[in-house]
């Protein structure tokens, strides 16, 4: 069995659900979930910079209203389950947890500690991240001694891409 820790930011769509259950095509996956609750993996303003860069006016100016850190995780905690769910409908064996801090440390963990053979790490475009390579993937390809495959979450206004 193909063992993949996914690192997210948000509950799976129905289609980032089956993008990761065929990756490798019939070869049966397991995944080991992590979600950090919104909030703790980048702050405010970059968030809103990067809702401005992809058109998304009125999210830039709700970003205040959004809920952070601690007020995030009962959100985070269902948004985890609803993707844990949807992955195992799609046939696959998944578990998960919140990562509340430090979450390279914490993937780092569960690579060893599950003997992943790759991380897939599914976001939002997080434009100023990227360009620094300050965003999850491009860390973790110096932390975990695994492949690490970058891709963007389907959403209701965007496509899916991967680099």
């Amino acid at each position: 069995m193909f063992t993949s820790v996914l690192m997210i930011e948000k509950a799976l769509t129905s289609a980032d659900v089956e993008f990761v259950t065929t990756l490798h095509g019939d070869e049966p996956v397991s995944f080991h979930v992590l979600l950090q609750p919104r909030g703790d993996q980048a702050d405010r303003l970059l968030r809103a910079i990067d809702d401005i860069a992809l058109g998304a006016l009125d999210e830039a100016a709700r970003e205040a209203a959004q809920p952070e850190g601690k007020d995030a995780a009962e959100q985070g905690r269902q948004a985890l389950d609803i993707s844990l769910v949807a992955l195992r409908a799609a046939g696959s064996e998944a578990e998960g947890r919140l990562i509340e801090d430090h979450p390279l440390d914490a993937l780092r963990s569960v690579v060893e500690e599950v003997g992943a053979d790759e991380v897939i790490v599914l976001t939002d475009p997080h434009y100023v991240e990227e360009f620094f390579h300050r965003d999850w993937a491009s860390r973790a390809r110096h932390k975990v001694g695994v492949p690490v495959l970058k891709l963007f979450s389907h959403s209701r206004t965007q496509g899916q891409s991967a680099t």
